[in-house]
């Protein structure tokens, strides 16, 4: 009769066996910088916890309850500002995104398209792809002073923040670094699209379950591992 211990062992074993020579590289030199993984308090204070505050501020002033009914009161610069001012708080967009995303949302049209498209790619009916497409294409027509304000930053960020068990936030060049680190193939595309994002999605399922005995909680957890990995923050 086989135990629930041996059980254990066997699936840890299989996990071994199955995780790259790449991937176990990268989850060392995670684990060099975060002895504790996922719960090392270093971890929770540099990468982590200013994360999940976002999220917990985002579920305080523009959960679904919240946002819908600013909708149905055409409150759509309270949308747009509360979004805007929760992301502000963090180091997640760099500072020429902030400001073309400030300006896009400035102007009434832009503030409209911004609050209603972003409640239909997180609550809208449809596919996870035809919302993200949907989104995609409203970020791109947004009102544009200067910069460009459809980044992958920018896309996903909002989502990531809103739902982060099950959105991803994609920075470009520390993905692909990180994708090259985990022998990963991330189809990356400059110009934000659906076959672009579901691979960023895999790759962060794959680090899901490469490292489920170190029990990552959602996607804030695997956005900071893959970061870690590809950033010159974490350069050894």
């Amino acid at each position: 009769m086989t135990t629930v211990k041996s059980k254990r062992h066997q699936a840890k074993r299989t996990q071994t066996r199955q995780s790259s020579p790449d991937a176990v590289r990268c989850r060392r030199k995670f684990l060099r910088f975060f002895p504790g993984g996922f719960y090392d308090e270093t971890y929770l204070d540099w990468e982590r916890n200013y994360k999940w505050q976002a999220h917990e501020r985002w579920m305080e002033m523009l959960g679904p309850a919240e946002h819908e009914a600013l909708l149905d009161r055409r409150r759509y610069s309270d949308v747009a500002a509360r979004a805007v001012a929760i992301e502000s708080r963090t180091n997640l967009l760099f500072s020429f995104e902030k400001m073309a995303l400030r300006d896009a949302v400035k102007p009434a049209e832009g503030a409209r398209a911004f609050a209603v498209g972003l409640f239909e790619m997180l609550y809208g009916v449809g596919t996870m792809e035809s919302r993200f497409e949907r989104w995609r294409d409203v970020v791109a027509e947004l009102p544009r002073r200067q910069t460009r304000v459809l980044t992958w930053p920018v896309l996903t960020v909002f989502p990531f923040l809103a739902l982060p068990e099950t959105h991803f936030f994609v920075k470009p060049n520390v993905t692909r670094l990180a994708a090259r680190e985990y022998g990963y193939d991330f189809a990356y595309q400059s110009r934000p699209s659906w076959a672009t994002y579901a691979s960023a999605l895999g790759f962060a399922e794959m680090v899901r379950r490469d490292l489920r005995d170190l029990r990552p909680r959602d996607m804030i957890d695997l956005q900071s591992f893959i970061w870690v990995q590809g950033s010159d923050e974490y350069e050894e």
